[in-house]
């Protein structure tokens, strides 16, 4: 099986949304696909907020664990690094535009806006089947040495 981002640079991270190591967490494993960034995600029984529609607020960690990696790989690519910068949501907007099914494997979509090292305003959409159902606008930053984010991953 392919490696996601997540697990080729941060295996050990514990981060609820994108964590490979935190058994209880989401799990997002997102690669990249063109200029986006892109993931396929099952939601589980206990991410339900009522009958057959997802939590607003799994919806909301979901995009901006994947919005920050479609960040930290922009500044990876223009640093010309072998790996990503630790980067944190420093702003995020998430808009619900319809509920969210459980039923069916659920799309996350992500792309740079724009870049100004070591800031990056990320757009991204969740989708379920042919329907975009939250949409995300997000700014990330890289963080320096001191920070507690520093070398997370």
């Amino acid at each position: 099986m392919e490696q996601s981002i997540q697990e080729q640079y941060a295996a050990q991270s514990r981060c609820f949304g994108c964590g490979p190591s935190n058994p209880k967490g989401l799990r997002i494993r997102s690669f990249q696909q063109g200029e986006e960034l892109v993931a396929t995600w099952h939601p589980e029984a206990h991410h339900e907020a009522f009958p057959g529609m997802m939590n607003g607020g799994i919806v909301g960690a979901l995009l901006d664990c994947h919005a920050n990696w479609t960040a930290a790989c922009a500044l990876m690519k223009v640093r010309e690094a072998d790996a990503p910068p630790c980067t944190v949501t420093a702003e995020f907007r998430v808009k619900l535009k319809r509920p969210t099914p459980m039923e069916g494997a659920l799309q996350l979509r992500a792309r740079v806006v724009e870049v100004s090292d070591p800031r990056v305003v990320v757009e991204g959409e969740l989708w379920s089947g042919e329907k975009v159902t939250a949409t995300v606008w997000g700014l990330f930053v890289a963080v320096e040495e001191g920070h507690p984010a520093f070398h997370r991953w």
